[in-house]
């Protein structure tokens, strides 16, 4: 059975783009567009990882992140924040609740690498 990814990102292009690369990495993606309804898919899915947009209409990266974190099924899933804004949240990543940050544009093998480390595949 395939791990689950949370996909959280409001911009749709940049969603399926990533949706497409970690499909194509072996894992089954759910999205959500904005840190509301994360917060919503994580109580409902219980994911083996999160990638989370910060910069996000209605509820933001940061804030949604907490909440998972709070989350029953959702204390030790890691999130990994996906922004443009990577200098501002690097070196505070673990006190907004992020296990890591990448920076966008994204890299399709440093994604690889990201989710490979904190989502592995069964053999």
């Amino acid at each position: 059975m395939s791990k689950v990814v949370l996909l959280v990102e409001d911009y749709a292009d940049v969603r399926m783009m990533m949706r497409f690369m970690l499909e194509k990495f072996g894992y089954e993606v759910i999205e959500a567009r904005d840190g509301y309804e994360a917060l919503l898919e994580a109580r409902k899915h219980g994911p083996d990882l999160v990638l989370m947009d910060i910069a996000m209409p209605v509820m933001n990266g940061i804030t949604s992140a907490t909440l998972i974190r709070s989350l029953d099924n959702c204390q030790n899933v890691p999130i990994v924040a996906v922004t443009a804004f990577c200098d501002q949240y690097v070196e505070s990543s673990s006190e907004f609740g992020f296990d890591e940050v990448i920076e966008k544009p994204i890299n399709m093998e440093q994604l690889r690498e990201v989710v490979y480390n904190y989502a592995p595949q069964a053999a």
